[in-house]
């Protein structure tokens, strides 16, 4: 039997606000449809995790216990998604999923919940500024429609590393000053779009695509000619 396209879906039973579990289910279709069996692993508290054994990485949103839950286990995983990252395969976190990929959250109070500190940006809880909405916005792959609902406001300390998914025309994005939306480090990407995202077949599209590739060349990497 063929190796199957393996996803990693970290704190599934946690990180699942909006039908943030949508995305996953639009690529599982798409794969399928392409002749591949897909399984869906659920990484969560306490479980191993080998990020290198993965052809995507998915990391939805969640409330706030939740996400204090999961920031109570996460650093574990930093050293290979790190590695998973920095290789150039593919991943997706949305909205806290996108916010634990950076440095910090940062509390009304002045209180810190540490991130994961893999991308160089950082995350204010502005609750006087809550985002919420429709959204559009132009991206490399064309245009995305979503919602949003965050008061996070999310701000790329290293401009020259990171470059956002999107540049908006409707709504707020990663903050109300700069009108863009998420970030994009070389096949990783981070969003505030629910609805779910990948309802944009567009998007969905090339996130398939990427996976096949990564595909391929895990299987190559693990037998070698």
């Amino acid at each position: 039997m063929a190796e199957p396209i393996r996803i990693a879906y970290l704190y599934e039973d946690l990180m699942n606000t909006y039908g943030d579990s949508g995305d996953v289910k639009i690529l599982r279709y798409l794969l399928e449809e392409r002749g591949y069996a897909v399984q869906v692993d659920n990484v969560s508290l306490d479980r191993p995790f080998d990020a290198d054994q993965y052809d995507f990485v998915f990391f939805g949103g969640g409330q706030d216990y939740e996400q204090t839950v999961v920031a109570k286990d996460i650093g574990r995983l930093k050293g290979t998604l790190t590695d998973y990252i920095e290789a150039g395969h593919p991943m997706l976190g949305i909205c806290g999923g996108y916010q634990f990929l950076g440095t910090k959250y940062e509390m009304v109070d002045g209180t810190t919940i540490d991130c994961l500190g893999i991308l160089p940006f950082h995350t204010v809880f502005r609750p006087e500024s809550r985002m919420i909405g429709d959204t559009k916005y132009e991206t490399d792959f064309g245009t995305v429609t979503a919602f949003e609902n965050h008061s996070g406001c999310t701000y790329f300390d290293d401009t020259d590393k990171l470059r956002p998914f999107g540049k908006m025309v409707e709504g707020f994005g990663n903050n109300p000053e700069e009108g863009v939306e998420g970030v994009r480090y070389k096949n990783t990407f981070g969003s505030y779009s629910h609805g779910p995202l990948l309802r944009n077949l567009n998007v969905a599209k090339a996130f398939a695509d990427m996976i096949e590739a990564r595909h391929e060349q895990r299987l190559n990497v693990a037998v070698p000619a």
